[in-house]
């Protein structure tokens, strides 16, 4: 199978060329520099150069591919950031996916999987909710609900299969905002509001590229949640964090004090809650989580840090896609 994937030096990129190389496919790396080239090339990939806007020349790019992966994001990697630090991203979601859909429909692809968030829908007050929930009506979010409407209106038109993944809240040990909560837990910086009692569904960049490789190999249409096994609270997750790193326990503060920290946007998305399953995805593809606990994940990610003396040294600003 020879599968182009868009956002293929990213966090999640990465890893899902790196494992469909190990399966045996072809995974044609979309890019846009030498060094992302190069980085291509490790994995065992093709790079592409194109631009991810330009229908014309993805399709010159993604030419014999069977499955089309958009895994492409410009998520910001600062904490306090206002709407338009998130324009580039809304563009990757709605400007990208119809460039994308476009060329995968020209190069007659079977599949096409869109990458997009648990969160853009939510439950009741916190409730446990499933794929079929309403929009959670934040406005940073619609493009990643506008972007699976393209892609489904996409597969209609041009006869392929429209996946859309929404993933959990990713960590990994390579992950900027992964290593930004640990280099707050380490200077003693305030990470949890109102004690830290939101519940989220994670889930480890691994199992993320995983779960699209899994899609790739068992193409179907239609909408999954990919995470991990339990949700948990903000609390449990930081505060074994902070054990494994030897650090003092999070600090606790109000969501009107954090926002000072963090601005309104991060302060708001520390105290919400989206609880919600894989079981949808499980029995679809007959996949399953490698790290089905955020306590099995944490201990790879400070393992791998301990291996290069984090934290303590500056984040490197490495984007998610």
């Amino acid at each position: 199978m020879r599968v182009f994937v868009a956002g293929a030096t990213g966090v999640l990129g990465r890893r899902v060329v790196r494992q469909l190389v190990a399966r045996g496919h072809v995974a044609v790396g979309l890019t846009r520099s030498e060094s992302g080239d190069a980085t291509v090339r490790s994995l065992g990939g093709e790079p592409r150069r194109a631009d991810l806007f330009d229908a014309d020349a993805l399709a010159r790019a993604a030419e014999g591919c069977s499955v089309v992966i958009h895994a492409a994001t410009a998520i910001p990697t600062k904490v306090r950031t206002r709407p338009k630090d998130w324009d580039m991203n809304d563009r990757i979601r709605r400007e990208g996916t119809r460039a994308l859909t476009t060329a995968a429909g020209r190069v007659g692809a079977g599949a096409y999987l869109q990458q997009s968030v648990v969160w853009a829908v939510r439950g009741l007050e916190g409730a446990l909710f499933d794929e079929d929930a309403p929009p959670a009506g934040d406005p940073i979010l619609a493009s990643a609900l506008e972007g699976e409407r393209i892609a489904r209106d996409a597969g209609a038109k041009h006869g392929f299969r429209a996946a859309i993944l929404r993933c959990g809240g990713f960590y990994s040990a390579d992950g900027w905002h992964t290593r930004i909560l640990a280099e707050s837990l380490f200077r003693g910086r305030p990470v949890l509001v109102d004690g830290g009692t939101a519940v989220w569904s994670w889930l480890h960049a691994e199992d993320a590229a995983s779960a699209f490789v899994a899609a790739s190999e068992w193409p179907k249409r239609g909408v999954w949640h990919v995470v991990d096994d339990r949700p948990a609270s903000l609390r449990e997750f930081l505060g074994l964090l902070a054990e494994k790193l030897g650090t003092r326990p999070p600090r606790q503060v109000s969501r009107s004090l954090l926002r000072l920290f963090v601005g309104r946007y991060t302060a708001g998305l520390l105290a919400a809650s989206f609880p919600t399953s894989n079981a949808r995805f499980r029995s679809d593809f007959r996949w399953t989580a490698s790290f089905p606990t955020f306590e099995k994940g944490l201990g790879e990610v400070v393992a791998a840090w301990r291996s290069e003396g984090f934290p303590g040294r500056q984040v490197p600003r490495t984007r998610g896609g």
